[in-house]
């Protein structure tokens, strides 16, 4: 068995020694204004200067985005601290700030922004300088949001293209001074650890598990869940029964193959790749269980769902947890192939910065499609930094301070 593919149950309370709490303002000895909190690997320190970039201000009101294990019961109070997760990938620089609720949490303030760290890291094994310059524009924008919303406790993580790049320690270094935080490049072990926690709560009860995907810019993950046990103390703990890494993803696929002009043959020669990695991952855990459904958390399934529903802009409130049909998963795919560049750029749901990437995504859901043939897909918008949060909460007792039990 490769590195890659393990066949065993990952500790969902692997990384929580790692997770740092970041301090309140005055602690400590001399109580006065400090320039600055610092933290362990992995959190941020705020400066007290004003950072640039503010072309994306932190909203006055509140985000109104809960994450709940039963989402019939809405938690109206806030507990505890408050709290951020990054997520630093190949392609995406994603944040949320957010405070518990009694069952889940609410995001009140969240950041995405397409950067392309990895463009080219496939050819140079390097992170080039515009894509370092973009990225700590962005997160220079992420830290600022999280020092006006008052963060007390992050998790601040990035991957892939950090994991493979011969400078990534040289970029790391930058972020830090540049940027005063603290990145923690995480394993592919812990990245599908925290998008099974992130997902669990999609996972159908009444079915026998789930086969969850993860496809990234440069690394896709996927998980075999069995279904979790109620949990009465906030979200439910992921049960994984096995997972695998494929050293590919939306970026360094369409690289290698193109993503502008995608040809069938293009398409089929990308989707062989993708079901080579599987493949050995495949023969131990395809499932005999005719109820077990796909899970999909990517950008590659939400733009799936968006179109599929018509969407004239996205809204993550009909995305997230919608279920699709195998066949109507198909006929979206069967449009985008049949699509010109310039019409998925036009595309409310895809647009400039997806259009040449789309079809890489496609092509490796289609062969995680076919290695596990399901008659339904459960979309989710939303994953990594979700599990960090609720790792984080978990960790420190919120929702038993809440009064859960």
């Amino acid at each position: 068995m490769s590195d890659e593919v393990r066949a065993t149950g990952l500790d969902p309370a692997r990384d929580h020694s790692r997770v740092s709490h970041l301090p309140q303002a005055g602690e400590g000895e001399g109580a006065g204004p400090r320039s600055g909190y610092e933290g362990g690997r992995g959190s941020a320190r705020y400066p007290s200067h004003e950072g640039k970039a503010q072309d994306e201000p932190a909203p006055s009101a509140p985000v109104r985005r809960e994450f709940r294990a039963d989402s019939s019961a809405l938690g109206t109070d806030l507990y505890g601290p408050t709290y951020a997760a990054l997520d630093l990938g190949t392609n995406n620089c994603r944040l949320l700030v957010a405070r518990a609720t009694h069952d889940g949490f609410r995001v009140i303030d969240a950041f995405s922004r397409i950067i392309r760290l990895g463009e080219g890291i496939t050819a140079s094994g390097r992170l080039g300088e515009p894509a370092i310059g973009r990225a700590i524009e962005v997160l220079g924008i992420c830290r600022d949001k999280m020092r006006n919303r008052g963060v007390t406790r992050s998790r601040l993580i990035a991957t892939e293209a950090c994991r493979l790049a011969e400078n990534g320690g040289d970029f790391l270094n930058r972020v830090r001074e540049d940027v005063g935080i603290e990145l923690e490049v995480v394993d592919r072990e812990t990245e599908a650890l925290l998008a099974a926690t992130g997902c669990t709560p999609l996972v159908d009860p009444d079915a026998e598990g789930a086969i969850l995907f993860d496809i990234g810019g440069g690394s896709s993950e996927i998980a075999r869940l069995a279904t979790p046990k109620a949990c009465r103390r906030g979200p439910p703990e992921p049960a994984i029964q096995g997972w695998t890494s494929l050293p590919l993803g939306v970026v360094t696929l369409a690289e290698r193959h193109g993503g502008i002009t995608v040809t069938r043959e293009i398409f089929e020669a990308m989707v062989a790749e993708a079901a080579s990695h599987i493949a050995p991952f495949a023969r131990d855990h395809t499932p005999h269980a005719p109820t077990m459904h796909l899970l999909g958390t990517s950008g590659t399934v939400t733009t799936i769902a968006g179109v599929h529903l018509g969407l004239r802009r996205y809204d993550r409130r009909r995305v997230d947890g919608c279920w699709l049909k195998d066949d109507e998963v198909t006929a979206v795919m069967e449009r985008l192939l049949a699509m010109s560049y310039d019409e998925r750029v036009c595309n409310a749901c895809i647009g400039a910065e997806r259009a040449d990437l789309v079809l890489a995504g496609c092509a490796i859901l289609e062969a995680i499609r076919r290695a596990f043939p399901s008659g339904r897909l459960r979309v989710a918008d939303r994953g990594l930094r979700e599990g960090m949060l609720v790792q984080m909460m978990r960790a420190d007792g919120v929702w038993r301070e809440a009064g859960v039990s």
